[in-house]
């Protein structure tokens, strides 16, 4: 049976765009994911950052559902020490209301931002020692019909069926979601160096759920299309351009290739790029092919969440169109 495929926005900002033009790219790749046959389309959690536009997740995720039919549409992820998570089953609750079976909520503990905004986003209570797994059971019994005779109940959100993800970049989320008995995500779009581990930790330590009776890995990685490899590498300079602005805190909207200054890095940067990287698959179909295949294979994943930056839409669409045709035979 074939892999699932999915995307992952960033609602990313790139030079010369404007919020509403990067809303509406938004919605029109998540249509083109939609008639592509992707299985979800998922927005992250970020705050105080110049090239994306994914701060208030929750909106933007009812936004896009209104555009699409049958799209699963959700967050990968909501950072859920940054709300209160009876905010966060009303909200839920409300896209799941509008929007009945088409919603999935995905969950983190990183704060998505610096540490700063993130005091601010939690009102000065930085906790060093959160417990994820107790807010996580909150969360659950808010949206629980169970939870109908409590004081405090989530109206929307009571009964809703909005499946749970584990989200993580390190081995401490693997130990947890197989614990809970969740579908893991691990971002290896920008994290890669733990995967592995992740999840064989995942696998070994799963236990079966209401939710799962077997561990359901999913690998969000970044995959750069376009008909030829040399013009893949030259879209995907973009892409390596923000990892670079991430890494030497120089936040900006997405270049396009010809403004991008990747030549004299020192070696330093360059060996953290390439850490960062290290999941990042660019190409043409005939190379993507074998990339992707030796990587779903090695790694059993049953579910590839697609990222990547590309400064032209239509080679962003382009790209999507060829890695659908790699991703459905696999």
């Amino acid at each position: 049976m074939a892999i699932k495929y999915s995307v992952l926005d960033l609602a990313t900002i790139i030079k010369g765009d404007n919020l509403s033009q990067t809303f509406d790219k938004s919605v029109r790749a998540a249509q083109k994911a939609e008639e592509l046959g992707f299985t979800r389309y998922w927005f992250s959690e970020h705050h105080n950052m110049p090239n994306v536009a994914s701060a208030a997740t929750s909106l933007l995720i009812g936004h896009v559902a209104s555009q699409t039919k049958t799209l699963r549409i959700g967050s990968g992820g909501i950072m859920l020490p940054n709300h209160s998570t009876l905010s966060v089953a009303e909200q839920f609750g409300t896209l799941e209301a509008l929007y009945p079976n088409r919603i999935d909520l995905g969950l983190g503990r990183a704060p998505g931002t610096d540490m700063l905004t993130a005091s601010i986003l939690r009102r000065g209570q930085l906790d060093n020692n959160y417990n994820f797994e107790f807010h996580i059971q909150e969360l659950r019994q808010y949206l629980s019909l169970e939870n109908k005779n409590s004081k405090v109940r989530a109206i929307p959100g009571e009964g809703a069926d909005v499946p749970l993800y584990m989200l993580g970049s390190s081995t401490d989320s693997a130990f947890l979601a197989a614990k809970l008995g969740l579908p893991y995500a691990f971002a290896a779009h920008f994290a890669p160096s733990q995967m592995e581990v992740a999840f064989e930790i995942y696998e070994e330590h799963f236990q079966p759920s209401e939710v799962l009776d077997k561990p359901y890995k999913m690998a969000c990685i970044n995959i750069i299309a376009a008909d030829t490899v040399e013009e893949a590498h030259y879209l995907s300079t973009s892409h390596f351009q923000a990892f670079v602005n991430i890494l030497t805190d120089q936040r900006q909207p997405l270049l396009p290739p010809e403004e991008t200054q990747l030549g004299d890095m020192s070696n330093e940067l360059a060996v953290h790029l390439n850490r960062m990287s290290a999941k990042t698959f660019v190409g043409d179909k005939e190379l993507l092919e074998k990339k992707l295949s030796d990587f779903v294979k090695l790694n059993k994943v049953d579910e590839i969440i697609v990222s990547g930056h590309i400064y032209d839409f239509a080679a962003k669409l382009h790209s999507y169109e060829i890695a659908t045709e790699v991703l459905k035979v696999l």
